[in-house]
């Protein structure tokens, strides 16, 4: 690889790297596979992709092996505790808004839970000790810890353990293993993290390209575009309805001296009820439009 080329580390497979080279892809950039399957080259921008394991992508940033990294705030976390809280010398530029779910301690289904106090005197199994442990720690409480690696759901039918603390989804794998989420340790994101080390001006010139055009892809997820026809008499109230729009475009309709075009960029979401009020407030023909890509 070209050490002139910004260099990312993602994720090799699974949810967190589909995800992420969605991001990328939403970004413009144009990826081609190596033939060895290790690192993906960017054709349009001096961007190359390292495909790793999650848990070695810190590392990775904290060396300066790679420029940026997408990780999970559980890996990264996870990371900094156990190399003396804050090893990766690296900076988190983005919360993504991808890959979302929990660190959450969880019992066998007949369990009865009240508290976290009743978790004293228990074994977790867990693959996440220093999250787990700051966990019990700040609760004041009491338990076993018990590393594992992967699987840690059969902990509990095995004896292993009397409960587990692992990531939860949709929660169907706790389901299917007669377990329930009790507490939450961590609420976890896909994160987007650059090293803290020095990167030559070419460098830093491709990163800052990069960084732009994630901030447009980031904003216009759910950034809709607003057009409606209203009565001028009517536009105060309709200002007031569109949400989390800054001041909207007006332009007078042809051949109607009392009716205006609305145009309008609104970065919250737009639910029927909005469509509903909208309506109701005195507009008409209201279209809205989903949109593809924003420079901010």
């Amino acid at each position: 690889m070209d050490k002139k080329r910004l260099r990312i580390a993602v994720q090799k497979s699974g949810r967190l790297a589909d995800d992420s080279m969605s991001l990328l892809r939403a970004a413009g950039l144009s990826i081609s596979r190596s033939k060895d399957g290790l690192f993906y080259r960017v054709e349009n921008l001096p961007i190359d992709l390292l495909l790793v394991r999650d848990d070695d992508i810190p590392r990775l940033i904290g060396d300066g092996i790679v420029d940026l990294g997408v990780v999970g705030r559980n890996v990264l976390e996870e990371y900094n505790l156990a190399n003396g809280g804050g090893k990766t010398d690296g900076k988190t530029l983005y919360c993504l808004g991808f890959s979302k779910c929990r660190l959450a301690i969880a019992i066998p289904e007949r369990t009865r839970h009240t508290s976290p106090k009743d978790l004293s005197g228990l074994r977790i199994a867990t693959t996440y000790p220093g999250l787990l442990g700051r966990f019990l720690e700040d609760e004041g409480i009491k338990a076993k810890i018990v590393g594992m690696h992967g699987s840690v759901e059969v902990a509990p039918r095995l004896g292993v353990a009397d409960a587990i603390c692992d990531l939860v989804a949709t929660g169907s794998t706790l389901e299917a293993n007669g377990l329930k989420a009790v507490e939450t340790v961590l609420e976890c994101e896909a994160l987007l993290v650059g090293t803290g080390q020095p990167i030559t001006p070419e460098k830093q010139q491709t990163q800052d390209r990069l960084l732009a055009r994630i901030d447009g892809v980031l904003a216009s997820r759910e950034t809709k575009y607003i057009m409606l026809n209203a009565p001028l008499k009517a536009l105060p109230n309709i200002r007031k309805l569109l949400p989390g729009s800054a001041s909207p475009t007006v332009i007078p309709l042809e051949g109607s001296a009392d009716m205006v075009a609305v145009h309008a960029v609104c970065r919250e979401s737009v639910f029927w009820e909005t469509l509903e009020d909208l309506k109701g407030a005195g507009a008409s023909a209201i279209l809205v439009v989903p949109i593809e890509k924003m420079m901010v």
